[in-house]
């Protein structure tokens, strides 16, 4: 398949500035850059999807320059009901430093950083209005979807953010003089401020130069912009959010979801990915599309052994894998995904109470009559059952599907 077709077919595409987008890569092999600001010291996974078309892009033979804003983000691209908070130059430096890791992580090391902030600041406030500023018009920029909705609200839009889409078009203007860059891509929300750095390219070097953007991700069951809950993002730092905790983030997708997320983020085939969304449709109980998202995804930002670890606590705590077949490392995560307690009796009755999976020692006993307890993924029925150390040093204990502790007895 043609880039064109592959992009298209796998939902990177929003808009481009050509009639086709063919036109744009699949002719000539062109330098790209695509820019973030340190928000941030981690990407997260809603813009995570840049990184996976910087990737396509990549292996067709584009050259890739990831631009960290170490200027602009001393300013912050309006958003829409409010300014962002300046950030100091030692926490932006701080944040930069270690985005650019990342990104060479996820990207690999043949994927070229630039920091804006090495020329904005050599560059004088008078020469940057006469150069740069004599090339817009304030009808232009008040239209501009960004800086037009701050304008209707109650906070109004100060000046530093008005002049942002001037300091991003300079940003592509600098990058097309020194690295014949040719093609910028980034979230639709963004397509204002970088139509900006191809006009700007078009009136001072009469040349032409594109844009490329993504749709906005978002969860399909509940509307919400994809890769944040109640205000929490899930990040690709693993000090931030676990891989386990990632893991389960992919696993957890809607059924509605699922399919259109392996085309994002992963590499899987068309044809395999097709084959998931039959099984999905036709099973849905078993979840083997948020499955096979889970593990991939986690094995391409974390690495193999995490995706491992991970689907193998997943699988425990959630699945049918015996207990005892559960890894040092996969102890020391279980103990954390579930309440750990000590215990003062062996007898299960009391464990139950002990540690609220039943409110009495009535209650405990129905439970364990009707088939409701296990221990260590096997049922139980016996109320005279004693908890004990077996070969591991835990025990885990669940009532249904969902409420399980873990009886720590090294502790």
């Amino acid at each position: 398949m043609k880039l064109s077709e592959v992009l298209q077919s796998r939902g990177f595409v929003h808009q481009f500035t050509a009639e086709h987008l063919s036109d744009i890569v699949d002719k000539e092999k062109r330098v790209v850059y695509h820019g973030f600001d340190p928000s941030a010291d981690s990407i997260h996974a809603g813009n995570f999807v840049q990184w996976m078309l910087l990737r396509h892009l990549a292996d067709y033979g584009h050259k890739v320059i990831l631009l960290v804003g170490g200027a602009t983000g001393r300013i912050g691209d309006p958003k829409p009901d409010s300014e962002r908070p300046l950030i100091d130059e030692k926490e932006i430096n701080h944040r930069v430093s270690k985005m650019k890791a990342q990104a060479e992580l996820l990207l690999g090391k043949t994927v070229e950083l630039v920091n804006n902030y090495d020329w904005f600041e050599h560059i004088k406030f008078i020469d940057f209005l006469r150069d740069v500023g004599k090339h817009f018009t304030v009808n232009e920029l008040i239209k501009k979807e960004a800086i037009a909705t701050r304008l209707q609200s109650e906070v109004g839009l100060s000046y530093t953010e008005f002049a942002y889409p001037l300091v991003q078009g300079f940003d592509y203007l600098t990058l097309y003089r020194d690295k014949n860059c040719t093609l910028q891509t980034g979230g639709s929300d963004q397509w204002g401020n970088m139509i900006a750095g191809v006009d700007l390219i078009r009136r001072t070097e009469q040349a032409e130069a594109h844009v490329l953007t993504t749709p906005i991700i978002v969860d399909k069951a509940t509307g919400k912009k994809f890769g944040k809950s109640e205000g929490n993002a899930i990040w690709l730092d693993p000090e931030k959010t676990s891989p386990y905790e990632f893991y389960q983030f992919w696993l957890n997708v809607s059924d509605e979801s699922a399919v259109d997320y392996l085309k994002l983020f992963t590499f899987l085939s068309l044809d395999e990915i097709a084959s998931l969304a039959a099984d999905l449709e036709c099973n849905p109980g078993e979840r083997t599309a948020q499955k096979k998202l889970a593990y991939e995804v986690t094995q391409l930002v974390h690495g193999q052994s995490e995706a491992d670890l991970s689907k193998e606590v997943s699988e425990i705590l959630f699945g049918n894998m015996d207990v005892s077949d559960i890894s040092s490392a996969g102890i020391a995560i279980l103990k954390t995904q579930a309440p750990c307690f000590t215990t003062t009796s062996n007898d299960l009755v009391d464990v139950l109470v002990e540690t609220n999976l039943a409110s009495s020692k009535r209650e405990a006993r129905t439970f364990i009559e009707s088939g409701a307890i296990k221990i260590n993924g096997e049922k139980v029925s016996n109320v005279d059952t004693k908890v004990k150390p077996d070969v591991l040093p835990i025990t885990l204990i669940s009532r249904g599907k969902k409420q399980m502790v873990v009886i720590d007895w090294n502790t």
